[in-house]
C-alpha cells in the first residue's frame, strides 16, 4: 500500500464573475499582508481578515499560502506590464516610450510599495517564480526593442542585453527615489528630474562629444 501523499490540486479559475471578484480581492489582501508582515509572519487568517472573507473561501481559490504567493507574483507582473503598456500608447518613438515608461514605473512603484517586498519574499520561497517574473518582463522588453530597431528608432544591437540593463536601471531608480526617498509625496512632476537625467543618458550616452570637449 502506497503512503505517498499527492499535493492538493489547484482549484483553478473561478467559474463566475462574482468568483473572479472574490479571488481578485483575496489577491489584493495577500499583497497588502505579505507587504506589511512578510511571507513567513503572515498567515492565511491574516489574508482572509484583510480580504473580509471566511477562511474556507480562501481554499475555494487557493490551496496554500505558497500557492497564493506564486499567483500573486504572476498577477503583479501582469498588472505592471499592462499599466506600462497603457502609459506609452501614443508615444512617437522608442526613446519617448522609454522616458514615459520610466516615469510611469516610478509612480506605479510609489503607489504600490508592497510590490518589491512581495518579490523579495518570493525569491526565498520559490526562486523559480521570482526568476520567471523578470524573465517574462525581459522577453517582452526585448521584443519591443527589436521592433524599435527594425523601425530605425534605435541603433541595432543585442537587445536582450539592453533589456536586462534597462530593467536594472529602473529597478534601482525605483528603490532609491520611489521607495526610500518617497519622492512622489512631493507632488506632480516629482520624478521629472530623474526622467530628464535618464533621457539625456538614452539620447547622448556618457562619452564626451566634440562640443563637450571644446
Amino acid at each position: 500500500m502506497s503512503t505517498t501523499t499527492q499535493a492538493p490540486q489547484s482549484p483553478g479559475a473561478p467559474k463566475t464573475a462574482r468568483g473572479a471578484r472574490t479571488r481578485a480581492k483575496i489577491l489584493v489582501a495577500a499583497e497588502e499582508t505579505f507587504g506589511n508582515l512578510g511571507y513567513h509572519r503572515a498567515g492565511v487568517t491574516d489574508i482572509t481578515r484583510a480580504a473580509g472573507v471566511a477562511q474556507g473561501t480562501f481554499y475555494t481559490y487557493f490551496t496554500s499560502k505558497e500557492e497564493i504567493l506564486r499567483e500573486l507574483v504572476m498577477d503583479l507582473g501582469h498588472k505592471l506590464r499592462a499599466h506600462l503598456a497603457a502609459q506609452v500608447i501614443g508615444t512617437s518613438d522608442r526613446l519617448e516610450a522609454e522616458e514615459q515608461g520610466l516615469r510611469a514605473f516610478l509612480q506605479y512603484l510609489a503607489d504600490h510599495p508592497s510590490l518589491y517586498r512581495v518579490l523579495q519574499e518570493a525569491q526565498f520561497v520559490d526562486e523559480a517564480i521570482y526568476q520567471e517574473y523578470y524573465e517574462t518582463f525581459a522577453r517582452g522588453y526585448t521584443d519591443m526593442l527589436n521592433a524599435a530597431a527594425r523601425k530605425g528608432e534605435i541603433r541595432a544591437g543585442n537587445n536582450q542585453h539592453r533589456a536586462w540593463a534597462l530593467m536594472g536601471l529602473s529597478h534601482f531608480l525605483g528603490l532609491k527615489y520611489a521607495l526610500w526617498d518617497q519622492r512622489a509625496k512631493q507632488g506632480d512632476g516629482a520624478f521629472d528630474p530623474i526622467v530628464d537625467t535618464i533621457s539625456d543618458l538614452f539620447r547622448n550616452g556618457l562619452a564626451l562629444n566634440g562640443r563637450d570637449k571644446g
